[in-house]
């Protein structure tokens, strides 16, 4: 599987060492909030049309614990279509996202980010490309600067999380970050430290 924009604009790392392993992303209808836990798979967007065709009035994601992504086209495809649905996005002040979690994040209408969460972005690599070495006009950027453009992200974040970290790493914004690229809607929150993001 190569790497992309998407999976690193937000998490890479994470999944590289454990790829072989992981847990599918898990949808729970919970009042009115959906909570999200798992990793970002093919099987992603056929859960959430059925959970969201059981409770077709809720339109809210709770991001409790989205470490990336194993398939960057299901995710993209899935991230599109919770922008278009209209879906709010939280990461709780308990939860994360990092890789194709930060990307889903961004896909929401609203998006808020608790004191406490954790939001991480790195660079991406794969299949002898690495994102920093190569001209920014050249397409293997364009899929993920695409995406960004349909959701209404500037893409000054794209270019901001391939020097945030490399691939093999993982920087985890702080609110000053958070507020300067417009990852919520409203007054940046207290995110979570490195050192309480790196244990969760």
């Amino acid at each position: 599987m190569k790497s992309s924009p998407l999976l690193a604009a937000t998490g890479f790392a994470l999944l590289s060492a454990c790829a072989e392993y992981y847990e599918p992303v898990r949808f729970e209808a919970q009042g009115d909030e959906i909570v999200v836990v798992g990793t970002i798979d093919h099987t992603t967007l056929t859960e959430f049309e059925e959970v969201t065709r059981q409770n077709p009035q809720i339109k809210t994601l709770v991001l409790q614990y989205i470490e990336g992504s194993v398939d960057d086209d299901a995710n993209v495809i899935f991230s599109r279509v919770v922008h278009e649905q209209g879906f709010d996005t939280v990461v709780p002040s308990d939860g994360m996202v990092a890789s194709g979690g930060t990307d889903l994040f961004l896909a929401g209408n609203r998006r808020v980010l608790e004191p406490g969460a954790c939001v991480g972005v790195h660079s991406w690599g794969g299949w002898n490309i690495v994102a920093t070495e190569i001209p920014e006009d050249d397409p293997e950027h364009d899929r993920y600067l695409d995406y960004y453009e349909d959701i209404g992200v500037d893409d000054a974040f794209y270019w901001y999380t391939l020097d945030a970290a490399p691939a093999e790493g993982m920087h985890w914004m702080t609110a000053a970050e958070a507020d300067l690229y417009d990852l919520t809607s409203g007054r940046a929150p207290r995110l979570g430290s490195p050192a309480i993001c790196d244990e969760r």
